[in-house]
């Protein structure tokens, strides 16, 4: 009988490797970013104060010299392919590609290979250093924990991963509202989470809840195997004459995507990896498997296609001599289990029917994540603070509650149009000098006429105001002070405007 060592699992983790692949790092501080958030920085960086998820611009208030780079997912995969055939060719035969820089593989027969599992680490770290890659390596009972222990290079007992997941914040169980949640509960560490009643947890916090409680209890059960073949479900696009050029496979492998994810869905199953394979003209085949879990849109795997395919016409792998081209694309899923769904409603979400998320996800594969936006009520104290557009799919991870108080909100009426960027505005005494407010919210002058850009300009006939606003004083990069005022033109037009620093700009306008 296995003893359970046989699920082990090693993961190599190369730190901060979208920083690595964008070049070769110096002292200079480093960045890479992706749609304004930071996903990597340089320990220079870091040094500064820079940290991963932070915005662009106070990452760059924080380090003067920050060398900003936009994150290149295909060049990250290019850079690290050789790296990748360099372990499978030199430690062990067959491994995943979790994401650039992250690879995972069972530990149980290349440990017993290499002489045991803490000598199979340093041999997976020596590999990923003899191509430039520092590297480190931990071994787990799980992917998560096994990912999490090569932080620190630990090999966690087998059987003591509960135990040694105890300790560290409930933050890295990766599921951010159940964080968030359970630190207002005073539920701080993965340990305190793990000793909740199972029961409990399932009413309160639903399947995303006890996904996370096991595994914060060590608890990895076995999903549902399902009698499936996987040939069956392999989607295969060949080329007549072969094909020379990438960007051709490229489209064909979006497509087959698409076509294995309706397979998929018809049989009720989800696959945990995909294995990308190319037969060339010369005969060869070759392959490489990522981690699927059914989070890959079609978009996703051919970006990933691309990237390995790329990396591969580097490595002069796809021309040798003889025949050229590809023959022949495949996409196979790998361990298959059933699709489970997920439960949507558990923190307050709406549910979202299957063909509206899956007809968004193709809008934002097109046009960009930010294409398709939902509103969230939020709170704040002016009009544009009130309502935030977050990404279809994403969390509502906005830092201001929607309940108040909010001392010194505007009141309703509400402005018809909130412009989303300040419009340039004037406005002048009767003598024509701009009229400015004090320390005092006293006005220099009576307002006498507004002008706002593109908007011409008008006679003012009333106003209300001003107010003060003084928001984050005490954070240098947030602080604001201003003050609104609420104009009526003898136009018809009635407008919210803003001084900031001796400055008039319109905010909204009332119609």
């Amino acid at each position: 009988m296995s003893d359970g060592r046989s699920s082990r699992i090693i993961v190599g983790w190369v730190p901060d490797f979208p920083v690595v692949a964008a070049g070769p790092e110096g002292p200079e501080p480093v960045a890479v970013v992706h749609r304004d958030e930071v996903v990597a920085c340089s320990a220079a960086a870091r040094a500064a104060g820079v940290r991963r998820r932070m915005r662009v611009r106070v990452a760059q208030s924080r380090c003067a010299h920050l060398r900003v780079v936009e994150r290149d997912l295909a060049a990250e995969i290019r850079v690290f392919e050789p790296a990748v055939r360099h372990v499978e060719g030199t430690v062990m035969p067959r491994l995943e590609v979790i994401r650039p820089g992250l690879i995972a593989a069972p530990a149980h027969g290349p440990a017993r290979y290499w002489g045991g599992e803490p000598q199979l680490a340093d041999r997976l770290v020596a590999a990923l250093t003899e191509v430039g890659l520092p590297a480190r390596a931990g071994i787990a009972d799980s992917v998560f924990a096994a990912a999490l222990a090569a932080r620190t290079g630990a090999v966690v007992p087998h059987g003591g991963e509960a135990a040694w997941l105890a300790p560290y914040p409930v933050g890295v169980l990766g599921v951010p509202r159940l964080a968030e949640l359970l630190r207002r509960l005073g539920i701080r560490t993965v340990g305190a989470y793990a000793a909740l009643p199972e029961a409990k947890v399932l009413a309160r916090f639903g399947a995303e809840g006890i996904t996370a409680h096991r595994t914060a209890r060590g608890r990895h059960d076995r999903p549902l195997a399902v009698r499936a073949d996987t040939e069956a479900h392999t989607v295969a696009y060949s080329f007549e004459p072969a094909a020379g050029l990438l960007e051709p496979v490229v489209f064909a492998a979006k497509t087959s995507a698409e076509q294995l994810h309706e397979r998929l869905a018809a049989a009720g199953v989800v696959c945990a990896r995909l294995e990308a394979a190319v037969e060339l003209a010369d005969g060869r085949t070759l392959s490489r498997i990522f981690r699927h879990e059914g989070r890959l849109s079609a978009l996703a795997v051919a970006e990933r296609v691309r990237g390995v395919l790329q990396a591969w016409a580097d490595a002069g792998l796809l021309d040798t001599g003889g025949e050229q081209g590809i023959m022949r694309l495949a996409l196979r899923p790998e361990q298959m289990t059933t699709a489970t769904g997920r439960q949507s409603a558990l923190f307050g979400e709406r549910h979202t029917p299957e063909e509206i998320e899956r007809a968004a996800a193709r809008v934002q594969a097109m046009l960009g994540h930010r294409a398709v936006v939902r509103v969230e009520l939020g709170g704040g104290r002016g009009p544009a603070d009130q309502v935030r557009l977050v990404p279809f799919g994403d969390l509502d991870t906005g830092p201001r509650p929607p309940d108040g108080p909010w001392p010194g909100r505007l009141p309703t009426p509400h402005p018809a149009t909130v412009f989303p960027h300040w419009l340039p505005a004037d406005l002048t005494d009767a003598g024509g000098r701009q009229v400015a407010v004090s320390g005092r919210m006293a006005l220099s002058a009576a307002p006498d006429r507004l002008a706002v850009e593109g908007y011409g300009g008008a006679p003012v006939e009333g106003w209300a105001g001003p107010w003060p606003v003084l928001e984050w004083w005490w954070d240098d990069d947030r602080s604001r002070r201003i003050a609104r005022m609420q104009i009526t033109a003898a136009d018809g037009r009635a407008w919210l405007l803003v001084v900031e620093h001796g400055r008039w700009w319109a905010e909204a306008h009332y119609g």
